[in-house]
């Protein structure tokens, strides 16, 4: 009885394989494999149009056509362009005024005529400033005024006013300082606040060559020393009075000066207190009396010292040893005394020597 139903059971497993392989009839696999032929033969037909050369063997397009194509493509972009002398901006090339209805822009847009690209590098002492030294210059001149405190004033410094002993002093300005002009006054020092920190303005590098006037090429190493130093062309001076006792006359070309601003100038002053000034033996420093009183610094180099400049230092023989001249440097600063421009030195790294007598 179970050899029956287990006989049974292979027959139906039997019969549902076989119907399923029997699901499509004979001439529709006929009719599938008729279609794929034809389906080859139509592909043959269509390769057999295509050209059996390639597009390199193509043959170059004549001259006339060339010229057509240039002149088409030469017509549509001047179609598109504006005319310059209606829509397009042209800045003026004379300032005439700031109530002039033309205004000249800024000398930070591209469209100026004194437009300057940059700056493309952030000098590593002007990052130095920003982030130690003027946080470090407020904090030791910070002076505390409490909130409604009246200051106490100073006679030094201050202009005369005026005795009321006439209706006409009434609202005139302070009188004049004793003596001559206000330029015997002088710069009055701003005690340093948070908006007028002292910092570098310009750096200014003079070399006097006064044997110029008989051999040029005294002035030709002058300025080639200037101009390495500085990466800047230098201009050439001129004597402005005459100096019998030192053959010194009037009109005559006798040295190369420059002047540096921005980031050339953090840059120089980076490359004296980092690679020159150490180099040079026994150098006490900056003497402490330097100074015009209105916070600009000045001291200067011996021709023996400019050979420790990296322009200078790896090209030497370049340089004849008996014509090098020496220079002055000028660091031009927004302090407003010799005491504020003193201490934005030292904060550089710069030393000084001497009794300071003022």
């Amino acid at each position: 009885m179970a050899a029956s139903r287990e006989g049974a059971r292979l027959a139906r497993a039997l019969g549902r394989k076989l119907s399923v392989h029997q699901s499509a009839p004979l001439c529709a696999r006929g009719f599938a494999s008729t279609g794929a032929a034809q389906n080859a033969t139509v592909k043959a037909d269509g390769i057999a149009d295509i050209e059996s050369t390639s597009s390199f063997s193509t043959p170059q397009p004549g001259k006339s056509v060339v010229e057509a194509f240039e002149e088409s493509q030469k017509r549509r972009s001047t179609e598109r362009r504006l005319p310059g002398n209606r829509y397009q901006y042209h800045p003026p090339k004379y300032n005439r005024g700031p109530l002039h209805p033309v205004q000249a822009p800024p000398s930070s847009d591209p469209t100026a005529r004194d437009f300057v690209p940059g700056p493309f590098s952030f000098p590593r002492l002007k990052h130095t400033y920003d982030s130690t030294i003027a946080p470090d210059l407020m904090t030791l001149t910070y002076n505390h005024v409490p909130p409604g405190a009246v200051p106490a004033e100073s006679q030094k410094g201050l202009l005369r006013q005026w005795d009321e002993s006439s209706p006409y002093h009434k609202n005139r300005p302070s009188r004049g300082p004793r003596g001559g002009g206000s330029s015997r006054l002088g710069i009055l020092e701003r005690d340093v606040a948070w908006h007028n920190i002292p910092e570098i303005e310009a750096v200014t590098i003079n070399s006097y060559a006064p044997l110029a006037a008989d051999n040029k090429e005294y002035l030709h190493v002058a300025r080639a020393v200037v101009q390495a130093i500085s990466g800047q062309f230098p201009e050439v001076t001129t004597v402005k009075h005459n100096v019998i006792h030192w053959g010194v006359r009037k009109g005559s070309k006798a040295g190369a000066k420059t002047t540096l601003r921005g980031g050339a100038a953090y840059d120089f002053v980076d490359k004296l207190v980092t690679l020159v000034l150490p180099k040079i033996k026994d150098w006490p420093g900056i003497k402490a009396t330097s100074g015009d009183s209105a916070g600009n610094i000045a001291f200067g180099m011996k021709p023996a010292w400019m050979a420790y400049f990296p322009e200078i230092e790896f090209n030497y023989d370049m340089y004849p040893p008996k014509l090098m001249p020496g220079c002055h440097i000028f660091i031009h600063t927004s302090a407003t005394s010799d005491r504020q421009g003193r201490l934005l030195m030292e904060a550089l790294g710069f030393p000084f020597y001497g009794k300071i007598t003022h």
